[in-house]
């Protein structure tokens, strides 16, 4: 039955889930494609070529059985593809949406190699979960035997949660901490709708919530309570807040009203489809309508910014990059997507001076060319002498990434350890940090890199926790 269900892809040309017309999704937040039906799902997952040696596999942070859960799609056997692709993710449908498949597993699918386009990897596994939803596949959390000792987990993101929902199925009450009004993290304020829409989110949250795991929205480490009040309360915490630190730009202007965080852009914009009360977008600070808008940025996060001001209604929405299309670090996917709702990319460009006296009225750019590559192997970028343009501006948001906030100061913990980026320090044997019982999530467990490796009962937290992190050490030094 697999040889007549598989190996299709010379045969059978890839499709992915039709998009809308960019006319119509440009006019609200909600994912711009359907799902597959059934008989496509199982037709494009008979593509797959069943490497012998899974390249997609490889290339995924959680190394998913990829070619095993295609397979199984292909004969139809939905929920035990469902059932294996859930074995090494917490959270298999917001991957699918939102992993960068041309990036990972699809970027090095043998078959995109061989000219026949890539299997629709991350479409088949939003389909797969989707189903698994409908049909009451997805189980509760069971919570394992109570170990009669508890963990504190400091943020609700991706990391959190998963680390939240293996902990509790070991038999370990856990609570965790977040300093927004719902959990999910960027999940949930960070990424726009159109990418993840809100209740594949929220029913992640409910699961584990039913499973008996506590959460404390609202609740800032520092202000709410000390760090080592909470380690006075729970056996071990798991700091797992990722990073939230804009980086600046450094450019006359700079601090003129109009010119804003990407961050706090995209969570005013999340929060009003939320129904919440945000005065800053009410009030304009935060809301593009009507405006000219420049992101500057080349990431995923400039992306998601420059689409979200297309939905909001703005006059013109304007992209600068400092380097060309082909160096960019966003997907591909996305910059498409883009293009087709209205976007301008301005490539080989970077802010010079931001016009206006208290509020930006536009801005002046260099022209950039591509240099000597630096230590990553990336071209350098390179002013243009004399090659500046201006161009008008009413709202410019930066998108230049993130870096680690100051968590021994915000935390009040100001023996707690920390590298020359700002990172937790960990120790290398232990993976603790420099304080007794905590222990960093932040480089080894991020966005949608999942705690997936079993830990043997019979011993503490402390000592669990010690296995769990130097498994995911070692599985991020493998997967680079």
């Amino acid at each position: 039955m697999a040889n007549d269900a598989m190996l299709k892809f010379v045969a059978l040309e890839q499709a992915y889930p039709a998009k809308r017309p960019a006319e119509l999704r440009a006019e609200d937040f909600q994912e711009i494609a359907n799902r597959y039906a059934v008989p496509d799902a199982e037709a494009q997952a008979g593509r797959c070529s069943q490497c012998g040696v899974p390249y997609c596999s490889v290339h995924c942070p959680l190394h998913n059985h990829i070619p095993d859960w295609l397979r199984l799609t292909a004969e139809g056997r939905l929920q035990e593809a469902y059932q294996l692709s859930n074995a090494t993710s917490t959270m298999p449908e917001i991957c699918g949406r939102i992993c960068p498949q041309d990036r990972l597993c699809e970027g090095n699918c043998v078959i995109e190699f061989s000219g026949h386009g890539a299997v629709t990897i991350g479409s088949v596994e939003k389909f797969i979960t989707d189903k698994a939803w409908e049909e009451g596949w997805v189980e509760p959390v069971r919570a394992g035997p109570d170990k009669g000792q508890s963990v504190g987990i400091i943020g609700a993101g991706p990391a959190g949660l998963s680390a939240a929902e293996y902990l509790r199925e070991m038999g370990y009450a856990v609570h965790v901490y977040d300093r927004h009004d719902r959990a999910g993290g960027l999940l949930t304020y960070g990424i726009p709708g159109f990418k993840l829409e809100k209740d594949v989110v929220m029913r992640r949250v409910a699961r584990l919530e039913e499973g008996g795991i506590v959460f404390h929205t609202s609740f800032e480490v520092g202000r709410d309570a000390s760090l080592d009040e909470l380690r006075s309360r729970h056996d071990a915490v798991l700091v797992a807040t990722g990073v939230y630190k804009a980086r600046a730009i450094k450019a006359p202007g700079v601090g003129a009203r109009g010119v804003v965080e990407a961050l706090d852009y995209l969570t005013a914009s999340n929060r009003k489809s939320f129904g919440d009360a945000v005065p800053a977008f009410d009030d304009g600070s935060l809301n593009a309508a009507g405006k000219h808008v420049v992101v500057i940025g080349g990431g995923d996060t400039a992306m998601d910014c420059v689409r979200t001001a297309v939905r909001q209604g703005a006059a013109s929405v304007k992209c600068l990059y400092r380097r060309d299309r082909a160096n960019m670090p966003g997907s591909q996917r996305e910059v498409a997507n883009a293009e087709e709702e209205g976007v301008e990319f301005v490539w080989l460009s970077a802010p010079e001076a931001f016009g206006g006296s208290d509020t930006v009225s536009g801005v002046r750019a260099s022209r950039m060319r591509l240099g000597a590559p630096d230590a990553s192997g990336r071209r350098s970028p390179e002013v243009d002498p004399g090659a500046a343009m201006n161009m008008p501006a009413d709202l410019v948001i930066k998108a230049l990434g993130f870096e680690a906030e100051d968590l021994p100061r915000m935390f009040g913990a100001e023996t707690l350890g920390v590298t020359r980026w700002g990172t937790l320090r960990t120790d290398g044997r232990t993976m603790m940090t420099s304080l007794d019982g905590v222990f960093a999530a932040g480089d080894i467990v991020r966005g949608a890199s999942l705690v997936v490796w079993a830990i043997r009962d019979g011993r503490d937290v402390a000592a669990h926790m010690h296995a769990w992190m130097r498994a995911r050490a070692a599985s991020a030094v493998r997967a680079a």
